[in-house]
């Protein structure tokens, strides 16, 4: 697919993208110059896990979900990301492959960079380097929290942490509560929270019974967003 025409709305798009922040708007039309755009379904993938990391990508709609297998064949689901947030810099970074898998949960488009272009990108550009490095210092402090997490808190509480994320960074209002709005099942929220489908689907079922939430095939509601922030603190529910 080429890249559109609207120079102006595209580099005015990713001026949002915190890699390309504080960019003046000349070098983000000369950077947008070097990408082509790429649309996959649900289910497809930008990439797997292992494949040659030869692309640079940036989310523009859409939902995608960065998967790892376990050595025992376990999907874990380390990430769900949105429109704005890159990804696959494993190649722009120097490593020939990529650690993780891109999985579209809703038809999603991205600007895609060679991983040559966006390395000359970040050797010409300071201000991109230094965006890149607080880039992935984020996903880091992240990554080590979640870890943290997973060795130190009752399943519940992770469950209900998972949950409330998500709503923070999708979630829309509708008349029974605040919804996760993408598709989502309960064997992702298993593996975003290392935890087991039977694990999620007992606790699920159980907030369903006191009015929490309300689930279906691949659809979240939160009808007390309150009682499942005291399920995530450990606070007593009023």
């Amino acid at each position: 697919m080429p890249l559109p025409r609207e120079t102006a709305d595209l580099t005015q798009h990713i001026a949002n993208v915190p890699l390309f922040q504080g960019l003046a708007a000349v070098v983000l039309e000369r950077i947008c110059a070097q990408a082509h755009s790429k649309a996959i379904g649900p289910g497809e993938l930008f990439f797997h896990e292992g494949d040659e990391a030869d692309g640079f990508f940036v989310l523009t709609s859409g939902r995608v979900k960065l998967t790892q297998l376990t050595p025992e064949g376990h999907q874990v689901v380390l990430r769900i990301i949105g429109a704005g947030d890159a990804f696959g810099g494993a190649g722009a970074f120097g490593e020939p492959i990529y650690p993780v898998g891109a999985e579209a949960v809703e038809p999603a488009v991205a600007l895609v960079w060679t991983s040559a272009a966006m390395r000359q990108v970040l050797e010409s550009e300071p201000r991109v380097a230094l965006n890149a490095v607080q880039f992935v210092a984020g996903r880091l402090h992240d990554l080590q929290r979640r870890h943290r997490q997973l060795m130190t808190e009752r399943v519940e509480r992770r469950v209900a942490r998972a949950l409330l994320r998500l709503v923070r960074e999708a979630g829309r209002r509708v008349d029974a509560g605040v919804e996760i709005d993408f598709p989502i099942s309960r064997q992702d929220v298993a593996e975003m929270t290392g935890t087991t489908l039977y694990t999620v689907s007992r606790l699920l079922s159980a907030w369903e019974e006191r009015g929490i939430v309300r689930s279906g095939r691949q659809r979240i509601v939160l009808t007390k967003p309150q009682a499942l922030v005291a399920l995530a603190e450990d606070l007593p529910e009023r």
